[in-house]
């Protein structure tokens, strides 16, 4: 990216709610802070954890003290909406990335969400993830980015979909939904897919943009089968709260099914370290 463009391109913050998350947390924070263009914010939300959550966080900020590395509680309720509303609350960058604290940005990430956004009339933007902690991780990358590209074609203009590991939104568009999302207070909802369709609601611009890769942990093909399914049929009862028609949840529902054995016994048989993510490409999509 041009010194014009950085010049003009927004500021992007990067919000991760974080419960119990200990184990993969470290790595995540050190994906944002090994950026090509730095993040203007990083805030992590602590829902009331338990395990050394804070700490892994304190002890970033200790061995780097310039970083724009903000942590923050959020005590008053349990659960993700709650913790993931109160970060984007507290950003004021002009772009709010949102990630999950297993995720691995590849070094490039804010550098693609601030091209992305150069579009005055986007709203929000998701990208395609790679599971790091399965075999053949890059085949399993085209694999994904090719899913979510033909669902984005198909349904976009009607049914946009965001992905809450791999997602930003403006904070003009956040403040404009921002009452209206649902808060899910059974947990019973998909909350990235609610605030895709809130968005869609409000006459809002989200775009798919396939070089803005995300890593991601393919442990919740660790839940039981009954957990799993339940997982699964948060789809159809996002799409039924917000009384929309659309394929997405029964071809979700297959598709995750049909996964689920065969990822649990390759979980089983290959767990290695997440690798570094590189940026597999700098043009522009």
């Amino acid at each position: 990216m041009s010194s014009r463009q950085r010049a003009v391109s927004p500021g992007v913050g990067v919000v991760i709610p974080a419960f119990n998350e200990e184990a993969v947390l470290r790595r995540c924070l050190l994906a944002v802070l090994e950026q090509t263009v730095a993040a203007e914010q990083i805030i992590v939300v602590d829902n009331g954890s338990t395990d050394g959550t804070r700490a892994v966080v304190t002890r970033v900020q200790a061995q780097h003290p310039k970083a724009p590395l903000t942590l923050i509680r959020q005590c008053a309720e349990q659960g993700l909406v709650p913790t993931r509303n109160a970060g984007l609350d507290a950003a004021d960058a002009e772009v709010l990335g949102r990630i999950d604290a297993d995720s691995v940005l590849t070094p490039d990430w804010v550098e693609q969400v601030q091209q992305a956004f150069q579009d005055p009339e986007l709203a929000a933007v998701t990208g395609p993830v790679l599971y790091y902690d399965l075999p053949m991780p890059r085949l399993g990358l085209a694999i994904d980015a090719a899913g979510r590209h033909l669902v984005m074609k198909l349904v976009a203009d009607r049914h946009p979909f965001l992905y809450g590991s791999n997602m930003a939104i403006r904070r003009t568009a956040w403040a404009q939904i921002r009452t209206a999302v649902c808060r899910d207070e059974d947990d019973r909802m998909h909350e990235d897919v609610d605030l895709s369709l809130h968005l869609a609601e409000h006459g809002l611009k989200v775009a798919y943009r396939p070089t803005m890769i995300t890593g991601v942990s393919a442990r919740r093909m660790d839940d039981s089968p009954a957990r799993f399914r339940y997982y699964v049929g948060r789809y159809r009862r996002t799409y039924n709260a917000h009384q929309v028609t659309s394929p997405i949840p029964l071809t979700a529902t297959i598709i995750l099914r049909c996964l689920y054995w065969p990822l649990q016994l390759v979980r089983l048989l290959h767990r290695p370290p997440p690798p570094a993510l590189r940026p597999l490409h700098r043009s522009c999509c």
